[in-house]
């Protein structure tokens, strides 16, 4: 899950916003919905694990919903009002946490999702994911952590790619992940997203 990466510039008084107990605020809002230590959230719209999260892949995924790359109204209507120096302090927040992962995905293909992650589907033309996220699915940079991430959100993301990601008339590197997401069946996505999910 590749995104493209934009340089995030901090201004004198974005600074100042962010000291004077604006970034506290902001994480007990992001908390309603991401959950306490920003381990994500099961429920009728999964929301995802933000702790441990690569701090530029933060950056880019709020950025892509400012500049409505990414489809979410409610992301888009959060993101917008998030100054350069707030949106680079929440992602530095989020990447320090690490609690364990709330776990709870179904166990019986996990075998089937670790040898996709780690060999790929050669005849589905899906490479294996390790080789962007990582043996451990901590992934770097822009490329993100998988390890830990919510099984019901990672199975909604691959499935429904092509409507949430790299729309608008902007490049977007997102669109990497579009031919393997396409490429995978249901079941192959659900191991995967259970394999990571145990990942920590």
């Amino acid at each position: 899950m590749l995104i493209t990466a934009f340089p995030i510039a901090c201004r004198a008084d974005d600074r100042v916003q962010v000291a004077k107990g604006g970034l506290e605020a902001k994480l007990e809002y992001c908390e309603t919905c991401h959950g306490l230590s920003a381990q994500g959230y099961r429920g009728y719209f999964p929301m995802p694990r933000l702790a441990g999260q690569n701090t530029q892949y933060i950056e880019n995924q709020l950025r892509a919903f400012i500049e409505r790359r990414r489809t979410n109204p409610i992301m888009a209507n959060v993101a917008h009002v998030l100054s350069s120096s707030m949106v680079s302090a929440l992602a530095t927040h989020f990447r320090r946490l690490d609690p364990r992962p709330i776990g709870g995905a179904p166990r019986g293909s996990m075998a089937t999702g670790k040898r996709i992650y780690e060999e790929g589907l050669p005849e589905s033309n899906v490479p294996a994911c390790s080789a962007c996220h990582g043996s451990d699915g901590k992934g770097q940079n822009e490329i993100p952590r998988l390890a830990g991430q919510l099984y019901e959100y990672t199975v909604g993301q691959l499935s429904g790619w092509a409507r949430v990601r790299g729309q608008g008339s902007a490049a977007d590197t997102s669109a990497i992940m579009a031919p393997t997401a396409r490429n995978m069946t249901r079941p192959q996505i659900e191991a995967v997203a259970a394999y990571v999910s145990y990942l920590q």
